[in-house]
């Protein structure tokens, strides 16, 4: 099995200075997602948490409503990449033969392939009302992140997604060179998990495009933090899904551009000091 970071020689030149040495870069490799023997997609990303990479994609796409009706899941290593086999309850079988599509997605675009406009603008699932946030939470949640990113602190070249939920901290953080893939993969991961995530947020190392938006609709998460901005499509969908979005996160504060009664910009609440990841 590939594994996520890889040692690569380099020459360097800084400071008006020849180097040379090793470096840890993350792994890239082709991922194909297939369906009772037919290819659905193939992405771009890193190998690790490929289980749920598999049913994360799944059930943001929209092609299973539960991990239950993957039958069989197996992960098979190829000379040039890996499939992620499953296998559907007949129900499910059938939906995916009338909608199967062929995706070419590389690490920056998540919907790359896709067959109508239609499809790429979808409207995003709506939101339940959640809870309140304290900015106080925010914060700690986007400080929190750092230090779990593990691939990220060897390589500096991958994105995050993770859950907060309140009295918990983080529980549950999924990295990868695609951000559309570590948003995948954390949803996957908060499906064998027992959460909520409607009372928790959603936290990202990246910007937040539309899809962005509608995959964290799927988990059902009701407020979703950024460190990056947002595009203006995205700003519509969330706005449209009942999200409130956050972006621009940083040490000193952050900027809300849909749903700001979800935070409470004068009340002071406490702040989960255990943070948990799965």
């Amino acid at each position: 099995m590939y594994g996520p970071v890889y040692s690569a020689d380099r020459r360097i030149w800084r400071d008006g200075q020849p180097g040379g040495g090793a470096r840890l870069i993350p792994e890239e490799t082709a991922i194909a997602l297939t369906y009772n023997g037919g290819t659905y997609a193939v992405m771009m990303g890193t190998p690790q948490d490929l289980r749920d990479f598999a049913v994360g994609f799944s059930l943001s796409e929209g092609i299973v409503q539960s991990p239950d009706e993957i039958e069989t899941l197996d992960i098979v290593e190829l000379n040039d990449g890996i499939e992620l086999r499953m296998w559907l309850k007949p129900s499910r079988a059938e939906l995916v033969n009338e909608r199967r599509r062929h995706i070419a997605g590389p690490t920056g675009c998540g919907i790359c392939g896709i067959e109508s406009i239609a499809e790429a603008v979808r409207p995003a699932a709506i939101v339940p009302k959640g809870r309140s946030f304290a900015p106080s939470e925010i914060m700690a949640a986007m400080a929190g992140i750092t230090v779990l990113q593990q691939i990220n602190i060897q390589t500096r070249a991958v994105h995050a997604a993770a859950l907060w939920m309140p009295a918990q901290g983080i529980v549950a953080l999924r990295e990868d060179v695609g951000r559309h893939n570590a948003l995948d993969k954390l949803a996957g991961a908060l499906a064998h998990v027992a959460v909520a995530p409607t009372e928790g947020m959603v936290l990202l190392t990246s910007r937040v495009s539309v899809e962005m938006v509608q995959k964290t609709a799927a988990i059902g998460a009701p407020l979703m933090v950024a460190v990056s901005a947002p595009t203006a499509l995205a700003v519509r969908t969330a706005d449209a899904a009942g999200i409130t979005l956050a972006a621009i996160a940083r040490s000193d504060g952050f900027e809300i551009f849909t749903h700001p009664e979800r935070i409470a910009l004068t009340q002071n609440t406490g702040v989960a000091e255990v943070t948990h990841v799965a």
